[in-house]
């Protein structure tokens, strides 16, 4: 069948033998290299390997060769690799991306091609389903492992994937092979994955839920691109619609993308993609395999992954027939990538969308200003789910006054917070308490000279890791021993540990509460998606009394039995300068509280602060979320800041301060060009972190009024002073963190 994309944009040029064609290879080249095609020739977009000095490097055949070289110094294509080529929706994508966001066309091919043996020949491997067997006992595991196989009785997983899927270990799948109860065969790597049903009946949903699941589905049936925003509380039941929208893409032949913002929510998302369609989905994010990753990439380029649920590197698939991108969660910050090449995923997801003609959906219970505007202007079309959905109410939200409270030194739990976390243990339900700080204590000085510990590569302090006998820097990942000694004065025993996180909030949870069972999650924690989908089950089923969690609890859980939250403290995202600090602990404290009430059972979030007359407590007491978006709107409206207004961030780093200010002063005195479009310059000044790495950071600081197209300035502003080889510029263009 003939896409028809593919038919209204004409056939895709075929080069003859020998031909000269332009290829974009994915490595740092500024420009096109012209090469001769193959002696069996190839089509447009075809993935190749090219010699270039002298190594071999990937690239992408980008039309036909410029020949501005010599014809005796063209080389020869190596080979054209056994994979489908580069649609044109694609190339048209990566262009404008790359035009977008400042960056190199090289580099946005890069993402597109992070695959180990891309265009080998595909091996075989073992892999495991059903049987008819049963084991002589019985277990927890083996009764897992047979559960989620007696749901898909013709799928087939490698061992490792099977075992992750089901939440057992590997040795479990074996001993279960003994018995007969699970099969092993080989079949080709790179195999299609398990057809989806749509056609199998979904939950019922409420009228909210129809009126939008059948729009969604409406749109897709009349094509054309389109961005929606699905806004409804938490516990509305969003996925649930969104995934009709997926049924309808799959009826009509295409394909769907669904990010999620963790991939410690990818394991009951995909619980619930099972039962809605049958089968489980491909799946792409760092914790897979590379054999997966290639297997995934491939069927998503042949149109053998129907589905593909991921982390936002997954936006650069090659997928054959894009018809859906949902984002769930839009607002999270985790979908802007902020090292490397810097981009927004939900902004390249509509993009994407709208390059390939299809539908984005643009999840969330507190949306970000940016698409809540977008909404509100008429550029998205909204729809809202205002309740809960079954019999469950939202919780209620109370403040406690710290000011108010009589707590021990050293201690963080308020008496009123123990009292209703006690209170719910009676009744046999679970409690959560959220605390946005990873590790045991943040600071760590020495009572006898007052030195605090920081790292030797960063303007950071060390973050005491009492669980792992560490202390880290979250900036680049530095770790060394707790130590006992001061290094400056060499005292022995002074060394202090200030503030809590969330390894110090569970120590003083277990001395509060000796008979309650308590687990921390959070990135530090687990060691793999395996582990932490299994914690998450234990928690799920009611194995936990206490949870304790940073950011991590806030996205998407749904925990049956938690009936109590309690945010430790909501004012830790109120301080510093940055402009998105009110709306990110809005949605945070709005989505931890709402983790609390599911399943019918009354909830309560207890928000402990020092300021409960602040206007973001208010606003989140009163639940009044749209008061809270029209009072943020107009303030970032009268400042010019976005979405009213255009920001750019650009980052000097280098390992000598004096060159890099150096740059940034040239960068400054040549703002001209800039001005000239309504553009205002701020800075240079030193990052707020101002060494990263070894590597010194200035900032400047662009803003323009939002009717201005600030990429071609920026562009012609960056190109006009020249570097030294020592400094690395970086233009990010809408940055969400000032760090």
């Amino acid at each position: 069948m003939i896409d028809r994309r593919e038919a209204s944009e004409g056939p895709v040029p075929h080069y003859r033998p020998g031909e000269v064609v332009s290829v974009l290879v994915a490595t740092p080249v500024d420009r096109r290299l012209d090469y001769r095609m193959t002696a069996d020739g190839g089509p447009d977009g075809s993935f190749v390997r090219v010699p270039l000095g002298p190594r071999t490097v990937l690239g992408v055949v980008w039309g036909r060769g410029e020949c501005q070289l010599d014809p005796a110094r063209i080389r020869d294509i190596d080979r054209v690799l056994d994979v489908p080529p580069m649609q044109a929706d694609m190339k048209r994508f990566l262009t404008r991306a790359a035009d977008y966001t400042l960056t190199s066309l090289n580099a946005m091919l890069v993402l597109t091609m992070r695959v180990q043996g891309l265009g080998d020949p595909p091996g075989v491997q073992s892999v495991y389903g059903a049987g008819e067997g049963r084991p002589d006992r019985m277990t927890p595991a083996r009764e897992r492992a047979l559960a989620f196989l007696g749901g898909q009785r013709d799928a087939h997983f490698p061992l490792s994937e099977l075992a992750e899927k089901s939440g057992v270990s590997p040795a479990v799948i074996k001993g279960l092979v003994k018995w007969g109860a699970v099969t092993v065969s080989e079949r080709r790597r790179d195999a299609r994955y398990p057809t989806l049903d749509p056609a199998r009946p979904g939950p019922a949903l409420s009228p909210d839920q129809r009126q939008a699941a059948d729009a969604f589905r409406e749109r897709i049936r009349s094509g054309g691109h389109r961005t929606c925003l699905l806004n409804g509380v938490t516990g509305s039941g969003k996925t649930a619609v969104y995934l009709e929208a997926v049924a309808e893409c799959l009826e009509k032949g295409r394909q769907a993308l669904v990010l999620l913002p963790e991939i410690a929510l990818t394991g009951e998302f995909l619980d619930q993609v099972h039962q809605r369609f049958g089968a489980v989905p491909a799946c792409w994010h760092s914790a897979i395999t590379g054999a997966e990753r290639r297997r995934c990439w491939r069927m998503a380029a042949e149109g053998g992954a129907q589905l593909v649920v991921g982390a936002r590197s997954a936006l650069f698939l090659p997928f054959r027939n894009l018809g859906l991108i949902v984002v769930d969660e839009e607002h999270d910050s985790s979908y802007k990538q902020e090292d490397g090449i810097l981009y927004n995923a939900r902004d390249m997801a509509v993009l994407r969308a709208s390059v390939c003609r299809s539908l984005a959906i643009l999840a969330s219970a507190t949306p970000s200003l940016e698409s809540w505007s977008n909404w509100k202007s008429g550029k998205y079309t909204g729809f809202r789910l205002p309740e809960r959905y079954g019999h469950a109410a939202l919780p209620e939200l109370r403040a406690i006054d710290l000011r108010q409270e009589t707590l021990d030194r050293e201690t963080w739990i308020s008496p009123t917070l123990a009292k209703e976390i006690e209170t719910g243990w009676v009744r046999g339900e679970q409690s959560l308490l959220f605390l946005n700080r990873r590790g045991y204590a943040p600071v760590t000085v020495c009572r006898n000279c007052g030195h605090q510990l920081g790292c030797d590569h960063c303007d950071a302090r060390l973050v005491l890791h009492r669980f792992r006998g560490k202390l880290v820097c979250h900036q680049c990942g530095e770790s060394r021993l707790e130590p006992t000694v001061c290094a400056r004065c060499g005292a022995s025993g002074k060394l202090n540990a200030i503030g809590p996180g969330v390894e110090r909030l569970a120590e003083e949870a277990k001395e509060r509460f000796p008979e309650q069972r308590i687990s921390v999650l959070s990135s530090d924690v687990a060691l793999s998606a395996q582990a932490m989908r299994e914690r998450i089950r234990q928690i799920a089923e009611g194995g936990v009394d206490i949870i304790i969690g940073t950011q991590m609890v806030a996205k998407g859980h749904h925990f049956p039995l938690l009936s109590t939250v309690g945010v430790i403290d909501a004012d830790l995202g109120l301080q510093g300068g940055d402009l998105r600090a009110a709306e990110r602990t809005y949605q945070l404290i709005h989505q931890v509280s709402g983790r609390a009430g599911r399943e019918g059972r009354p909830g309560v979030s207890l928000i402990q602060t020092h300021q409960p007359e602040h206007p973001v407590i208010q606003s989140i007491l009163s639940g009044d979320g749209e008061a809270f978006r029209r009072s943020e709107a107009a303030q970032r409206k009268s400042a010019g800041v976005p979405p009213y207004g255009r920001l750019a961030a650009v980052i000097l780093t280098g390992t000598d301060l004096t060159a890099v200010n150096a740059a940034a002063q040239g960068l400054a005195g040549n703002a001209e060009i800039l001005r000239r479009q309504q553009i205002v310059l701020y800075g240079p000044a030193p990052a707020p972190v101002a060494r990263v790495r070894g590597r010194h950071r200035v900032r400047l600081l662009a803003r323009a009024p939002r009717s201005v197209v600030i990429q071609p300035p920026l562009r012609a502003w960056r190109d006009s002073v020249r570097l030294p080889a020592s400094v690395r510029m970086q233009i990010d263009i809408d940055p969400q963190s000032f760090h």
